[in-house]
């Protein structure tokens, strides 16, 4: 799927998939571990806790032109802790990021780099004689923008999240909307997975 960018217009290439496991020891690695083995390329993954008791939530970013969808997702559900797939389009999902760095701040840039954050409407959460660490959350487009212009001050340590994403929320149904790949290969690409693949 091709998908216009939300941050910038701009057309991007890449697949968010939204899985929904077990919270079992050793889930993520398994999970990780049948990408590297495919070698499908990876923008960025984040796992976190999901609404209900027991599961987690991971994230996955993944390259359009290198990985075709319905291989990712057929060997995902081998995995028996997938319970559900869902692909969230990035014109119709929130997509979220944080960055957190530490940059150069001589006394002749540190005003420079302050009203930097601040028209990124970022926070300064350490300060240090000669350097600032500095935290921005947003749209992963605009992250990419803060940091290459931090770049230009010298970044010290950078470190950020990768994306986590949820549908928009349609406001008619007060609902939302995501494509749901069955865990059976024969079943029509239109319903919903609610079961666990075996």
């Amino acid at each position: 799927m091709t998908a216009i960018n939300l941050y910038d217009g701009q057309v991007v290439n890449h697949h968010i998939l939204s899985v929904l496991v077990q919270n079992r020891p050793g889930v993520l690695a398994r999970v990780a571990g049948l990408f590297a083995r495919r070698g499908y390329n990876i923008f960025s993954l984040a796992v976190a806790p999901a609404e209900s008791s027991g599961m987690s939530r991971i994230t996955i970013v993944v390259d359009v032109e290198s990985t075709p969808l319905e291989q990712i997702t057929k060997q995902l559900f081998k995995l028996i802790d997938v319970i559900k797939i869902s692909e969230l389009d990035p014109r119709s999902s929130v997509e979220r990021e944080l960055l957190i760095a530490t940059v150069k701040a001589p006394e002749e840039n540190r005003g420079h780099i302050v009203e930097l954050v601040n028209i990124f409407e970022g926070k300064i959460i350490a300060v240090a004689q000669m350097v600032l660490t500095v935290s921005l959350e947003g749209h992963p487009d605009k992250l990419d923008d803060f940091e290459e212009l931090l770049g230009g001050y010298g970044i010290v340590e950078l470190q950020r999240t990768g994306r986590v994403a949820l549908p928009k929320i349609d406001r008619g149904t007060r609902g939302h909307a995501a494509k749901q790949f069955p865990a059976s290969s024969s079943s029509s690409s239109s319903s919903t997975t609610s079961g666990k693949a075996g």
